[in-house]
């Protein structure tokens, strides 16, 4: 059986290790892990992987976030996988960092590379894993948030758990979207950070 993992992001060193390259950043261990390199082909980096008798064809879209739509219907037709068959592994801002939660479906969140997927598809009926990177911005900076780059400590953080997203992904192609949802999304919550809950003295 074959599969396709969609990593969302943007290419260029400029983009790189900034929080909207959440699904690149996957991708890369993932083939890292499997002692696998990414090769240049039409719209994306892709690489396949073996496991457990499925195909795994990773990709990393060239065309930039808000056409991500291109590359995931190509590579689709081109590999002739069911959509079903297809995860997206997207950044999130509604969600705590760190925090990750795999979906059979929905709307884009306002997510610009799931909506151009979902526009292309003429559909959002297809799998995702959303993953946390917070939303310590000021009103207006949402942007500048996104396509900024991890500072050390959350990197380290990112990277850890990341592992867990590469376990899903197995999972997904082994198992399927509904158990690994059962399985994962529980264990994948971060919760927020806590309110400074610091309450002045009472005088008297």
């Amino acid at each position: 059986m074959k599969y396709l993992i969609v990593g969302l992001g943007n290419i260029g060193e400029g983009y790189k290790d900034t929080r909207h390259n959440i699904g690149f950043m996957v991708l890369d261990a993932m083939a890292m892990e499997s002692n696998i390199s990414f090769m240049e082909r039409r719209y994306g980096s892709v690489c396949e992987i073996r496991y457990k008798g499925r195909d795994l064809s990773l990709l990393k879209p060239s065309t930039y976030m808000n056409l991500s739509g291109n590359a995931v219907n190509y590579w689709l037709k081109k590999e002739n996988i069911p959509l079903e068959n297809m995860l997206v592994i997207v950044d999130d801002i509604a969600l705590p960092l760190g925090s990750i939660r795999m979906r059979s479906k929905g709307s884009d969140g306002g997510h610009n590379g799931l909506a151009h997927i979902s526009s292309v598809l003429a559909t959002n009926e297809y799998p995702r894993i959303r993953i946390g990177v917070g939303n310590s911005f000021r009103k207006g900076a949402q942007v500048d948030f996104v396509l900024g780059k991890w500072d050390t400590e959350e990197k380290k953080f990112m990277e850890e758990r990341t592992s867990i997203v590469i376990d899903m992904i197995r999972s997904f192609a082994f198992a399927g979207v509904e158990l690994t949802m059962t399985a994962f999304n529980k264990a994948g919550k971060v919760p927020p950070p806590e309110k400074d809950s610091h309450t002045p003295l009472k005088s008297g």
